[in-house]
This record gives structure tokens, C-alpha cells and sequence, in this order.
């Protein structure tokens, strides 16, 4: 687990990575939000491009955009999955 992974434009909030035993495992990307929206998450890895942090990973990648609502103090979560090449 890296936080605050320098990539891209910034930094991405989480950076999970397996281990060379799980490389069958999906590396993941998570952006958190205040008040705000998950799709908003997603399209700031996207347009920040945090994923080419893991330039040298070679495997399944996840996006995860996570936003917790302080009013109803929900959380929504959007997930999607990227393959690089």
C-alpha cells in the first residue's frame, strides 16, 4: 500500500500493488472525495493520469473512486476496471 502516490498531474490518494507471490491480483487506484461525487474520482485518475505511476506494472489495474457524504454520512464507491498493456 503506497499513499500519496506521486503520478501524473499529482498525487493519487492509494495505490495498492500486489506482491510478486499475487501478481494474478489487480493493482488499484483510489481517489477519495469529501461531499463530492465518486464519478468525479474516476475522471481525476483519468485526467491526472495516476496510473502511469505503474508504468511497470504489467497486470489487471482497478480505479477506485470512493466519496463519503458528511450530511447522510454515506459512502458511494465506483469501480472500474482498466487493462494496461
Amino acid at each position: 500500500m503506497i499513499r500519496e502516490l506521486p503520478s501524473g498531474k499529482g498525487f493519487a490518494d492509494i495505490c495498492l500493488i500486489p506482491r510478486m507471490l499475487h501478481r494474478d491480483k489487480p493493482a488499484i487506484v483510489i481517489e477519495l472525495k469529501w461531499d463530492k461525487h465518486a464519478a468525479g474520482a474516476i475522471a481525476q485518475i483519468r485526467e491526472r493520469q495516476y496510473v502511469d505511476a505503474l508504468k511497470d506494472y504489467h497486470g489487471n489495474l482497478l480505479l477506485a473512486g470512493i466519496n463519503y457524504d458528511k450530511k447522510t454520512k454515506q459512502h458511494t464507491c465506483i469501480i472500474e476496471k482498466m487493462q494496461k498493456d
